[in-house]
């Protein structure tokens, strides 16, 4: 962790460096919005003034941060946001979580950006009572789904349950079933990759395979199916995480050479463009397909519940955007 104040020394390849973009290199812990916050916040000097983010280094220049960033508490809110529940009683739930929701609010640029249309302010909404382990801007949540990725995620009503559910997912005796969707063909029809997990030190936003001191992270993958498309190669495989590190799935396929479908953030490109053509035959594929989201799906969860003891194993299949995403793929190979 970075202590303050903290004093920097723009080299002279600093030169033509945004302020804000050499201090994301001096502050490895520290995000680019929390840079830009403490710049705002006249947390930041210039040679003992205060500058831009914007402000272009010559080198030479002396930068000192005197503190961190004072976030206001946030605190989770209800909103009348339709949710799929799958299971429910008196301690838990199981959500079929949409794409493109987050779980719970974040550290964005304002309050109501950071805390609107999220799935605990959709939990509290529909429960009034969550379990509060996670304080109150995490209330219920257990685990955790990307915004882009969906699937079944389980929440606590109560202290009680969240606690053995914790201790469930700590020793590994959560079963997580994922279907995903990656670029090119697998070597190997199934594997389990090791790599350890931890913070990229430059694009703060993005997890790496590459540092020694990450975090043990364990995925499992099994081939379902081949595609051989106009777009390219695709393989859609079954993934179990034992572990649950964040964008664990995502970095570790891409790691591979592999990245899921629609992760622009881990190498995927954000439109799939003809790379074959379907020689004389009607009904030619269209130039550009897009997905708008990550071909990731938690599609099973298997856990004992902390009450009753029983086994609790749900499923869900792909949403519909996706299932169309395949089909659009499926009929694309048939014109090759």
């Amino acid at each position: 962790m970075t202590e303050f104040p903290a004093n920097f020394l723009a080299a002279p390849e600093d030169a033509g460096k945004r302020l804000d973009q050499f201090l994301v290199t001096k502050l490895t812990d520290v995000s680019r919005s929390r840079v830009q916050q403490l710049i705002s916040e006249e947390k930041v000097l210039l040679n003992g003034a205060p500058a831009r983010a914007s402000v272009k280094l010559r080198g030479g220049e002396k930068v000192a941060v005197l503190g961190e960033v004072q976030l206001p508490p946030l605190k989770a809110i209800p909103e009348d946001i339709p949710l799929d529940i799958v299971y429910e009683d008196d301690d838990l739930a199981v959500i079929n979580k949409p794409a493109g929701m987050m779980v719970h609010a974040g550290a964005g640029a304002s309050d109501d950006e950071r805390n609107r249309g999220t799935l605990v302010n959709a939990l509290l909404h529909r429960f009034q009572k969550l379990s509060n382990v996670s304080g109150d801007l995490r209330p219920g949540i257990v685990h955790r789904l990307d915004k882009d990725t969906s699937g079944l995620i389980v929440v606590a009503k109560n202290d009680s349950t969240h606690r053995k559910l914790g201790a469930q997912f700590s020793s590994r005796e959560v079963h997580k079933r994922y279907i995903a969707l990656v670029h090119g063909w697998l070597k190997q029809e199934r594997g389990t990759i090791r790599d350890r997990i931890s913070r990229d030190r430059v694009r703060r936003t993005r997890m790496t395979t590459r540092r020694s001191e990450g975090r043990e992270a364990i995925t499992d993958y099994r081939l379902r199916r081949k595609f051989d498309t106009p777009y390219g190669k695709f393989s859609l495989v079954d993934v179990d995480i034992h572990t649950g590190r964040t964008h664990q799935i995502r970095v570790h396929m891409a790691s591979l050479g592999h990245p899921v479908v629609g992760d622009t953030l881990y190498g995927a490109p954000r439109e799939l463009r003809l790379v074959a053509t379907a020689k004389g035959k009607p009904g030619a594929p269209e130039a550009v397909l897009s997905l708008g989201r990550n071909f990731l799906h938690a599609a099973a969860l298997e856990f004992t519940h902390p009450r009753t003891g029983k086994k609790i194993a749900l499923e869900r299949a792909l949403p519909a955007e996706l299932d169309q995403f395949l089909m659009n793929l499926q009929r694309s190979e048939l014109l090759c």
